[in-house]
């Protein structure tokens, strides 16, 4: 598997799209992003491994708690994507303009 099609599969949960605009917010811990999403510790914890596994976020454990976990995202997959997405509308873009040309010279 792409870490193109890694980043789209981590990203096709609404949780985990949830959990990436929470982290855009700032780094956050484990605990807290099941709490504002309404998860279980267990639940909370299988998403940010499928985030962690696609390359989306980074954990870090803070100094003073090994225990607590701490999630900040990584920019490099989106990225890509994004020039995936711009490449996309490109082709598309074109493939259109084309056949507009072609429909209106009567086909």
């Amino acid at each position: 598997m792409s870490a193109l099609d890694q980043t789209l599969a981590a990203l096709a949960d609404p949780h985990r799209r949830r959990t990436i605009e929470l982290l855009a917010q700032r780094p956050r811990a484990a605990g807290e992003l099941a709490r504002a999403l309404d998860l279980s510790p267990s639940a909370m914890s299988r998403h940010l491994k499928t985030l962690r596994q696609g390359g989306l976020v980074e954990e870090t454990h803070p100094e003073f708690d090994a225990r607590v976990r701490v999630y900040a995202l990584r920019p490099e997959p989106m990225v890509h994507l994004l020039r995936w997405l711009e490449e996309s509308e490109r082709l598309w873009s074109a493939q259109l303009l084309a056949f507009k040309a072609h429909i209106e010279s009567g086909g």
